[in-house]
């Protein structure tokens, strides 16, 4: 078993270099990449059953190996996509190490997959990295370490992520990671336009709404 947990153009370098060996037909080759399709496309058909491709829906903003944490994946989600253009002998072995780790595997197509991503986790990245570079550019150091307290620990807790990583994410996710921005901007425009219009019930109704994600997760 081969785990690749790399950044993307790290996995799609890795799947070339392991398609110029004589792996054995039963090798299971697990990828962790963010995003879904490329690595797909480019693998090499002629490994491409000993393919399993991945996601764990689980970390930190934090990497390396000091950043470990031994149940990391337990209760976590693992989308395993185009399941069906794996081995068989790959999907089995794949799934068993998966239910080891006590996960609870989803399947999808990488299309849906890398759209999904997008919103849910490229895009809160993206958001947190530009308020970080917003406060960093309008506030001194001595004001931040003074006033932030945890609505701004929160919000800005994803820009510690490596930018290295993020980046070749970013840029195999394109598409999907600009239609996702564009959606939270006409929701930060909407915003703007009730607190100039002093519409105080309306953004209170705004707000209502945006609580409803918590009680569906």
């Amino acid at each position: 078993v081969i785990i690749l947990a790399i950044p993307i153009r790290g996995i799609i370098a890795v799947l070339k270099e392991l398609s110029q060996l004589n792996l054995k037909e039963d090798c299971t080759i697990i990828d962790f990449g963010s995003t879904k399709k490329t690595i797909i496309q480019k693998c090499p058909k002629n490994i491409r059953k000993n393919l399993v491709a991945s996601h764990p829906m689980a970390g930190t903003e934090y990497s390396g190996p000091l950043a470990a944490i031994a149940d990391l994946y337990e209760k976590k989600v693992m989308v395993v996509c185009n399941i069906e253009e794996s081995g068989e002998i790959q999907r089995k072995r794949a799934i068993e190490i998966f239910n080891k780790l006590k996960m609870k595997i989803k399947y999808m197509n990488a299309d849906e997959h890398d759209r999904h991503a997008a919103f849910i986790s490229h895009m809160p990245h993206i958001v947190s990295f530009s308020i970080a570079n917003a406060v960093l550019k309008q506030e001194d150091k001595e004001h931040i370490v003074t006033l932030a307290a945890g609505g701004f620990r929160d919000m800005s807790r994803l820009a510690k992520s490596n930018p290295h990583m993020w980046g070749d994410i970013f840029k195999e996710n394109k598409k999907n990671l600009l239609d996702s921005i564009k959606a939270f901007k006409n929701e930060l425009k909407k915003a703007k336009a009730m607190i100039e219009n002093e519409e105080w019930e309306k953004l209170k109704k705004w707000m209502e709404m945006g609580n409803e994600l918590h009680k569906i997760m």
